[in-house]
């Protein structure tokens, strides 16, 4: 396996993705994309780490078009326009994003032994994150307790 960095396709799966949507008809892309991350949520009791690899990279362009997203600008993701990925791609990204971190996701485990895990962990969250704000705890007040 050919990973150079923590990002979304800085590994040879996810930028060969990246060439297969840049391939695709545009019109494609969105069915490509949404395939990725059934694949990866529907992952029930194991999640290979090429499945997740792509599920990542798919989430980051999900990300992407979110308002409060970042660009997933990379030299190794796709470099021809998306389509408009629908509202609903959101929750199936969460759900993808958390089998990508389970345990039983072979890439979680892959990183988790890696020097920089951690820092790969912390991406993959900020990508929920983006989806899927966590909610703040509430302050206690006088007419709680």
């Amino acid at each position: 396996m050919g990973t150079w960095d923590i990002g979304p396709f800085d590994n040879d799966t996810a930028a060969d993705f990246g060439g297969d949507l840049d391939e695709a008809p545009l019109e494609e892309r969105e069915s490509m994309i949404r395939r990725v991350l059934e694949r990866a949520a529907d992952s029930a009791d194991h999640l290979n780490i090429s499945d997740g690899e792509r599920a990542v990279a798919a989430a980051a362009l999900v990300v992407a078009q979110h308002p409060d997203g970042d660009s997933a600008c990379s030299n190794h993701g796709p470099s021809e326009a998306l389509p408009e990925l629908p509202a609903d791609l959101r929750t199936l990204t969460v759900d993808a994003l958390d089998q990508v971190v389970s345990e039983l996701s072979e890439l979680a485990d892959q990183w988790a032994e890696a020097t920089n895990g951690s820092k790969w962990r912390k991406d993959v969250t900020r990508l929920r994150d983006v989806l899927a704000p966590p909610v703040p705890p509430q302050e206690e007040t006088l007419f709680d307790i």
